[in-house]
């Protein structure tokens, strides 16, 4: 089994690699078979491909900043949980966007599903 402090590592990780626009590194992070919803409620993404193209998509077509908001939360069954902060242009304006991830991991560290919890009423216009 994945340890905890593993999995903190590998969550902030994850944060650093997005605040770095690294999306090749991020897509690393996922087993071949991993699911991804973002945010829930989103039909989910299945698969490297699936997952890779969302990123590139999305972060892969805008600047951000991302910050975690407080420790990174692990269980010693594989997941974790941590609070972070994106801040970017949304709609020609500067925002930042509040953000839950949960995520279990497999046995070698990679990630098997990722859920972001956030909706329209976690994006705050700055300044």
């Amino acid at each position: 089994m994945i340890s905890s402090e593993r999995i903190q590592a590998i969550m902030a990780g994850y944060v650093q690699k997005v605040d770095a626009g690294d999306i090749e590194a991020i897509v690393a992070l996922y087993a071949e078979d991993a699911v991804v919803e973002d945010p829930v409620g989103q039909p989910a993404l299945r698969g490297l491909a699936a997952i890779g193209d969302f990123y590139r998509q999305g972060l892969g077509q805008i600047k951000v900043a991302a910050t975690l908001t407080g420790p990174v939360r692990a269980t010693l069954n594989g997941c974790g949980a941590m609070a972070f902060r994106v801040d970017m242009l949304w709609q020609g304006e500067p925002c930042s966007l509040q953000v839950i991830d949960v995520m279990e991991f497999d046995e070698q560290g990679l990630i098997r599903s990722m859920k972001a919890y956030w909706g329209a009423v976690n994006i705050q216009p700055q300044g």
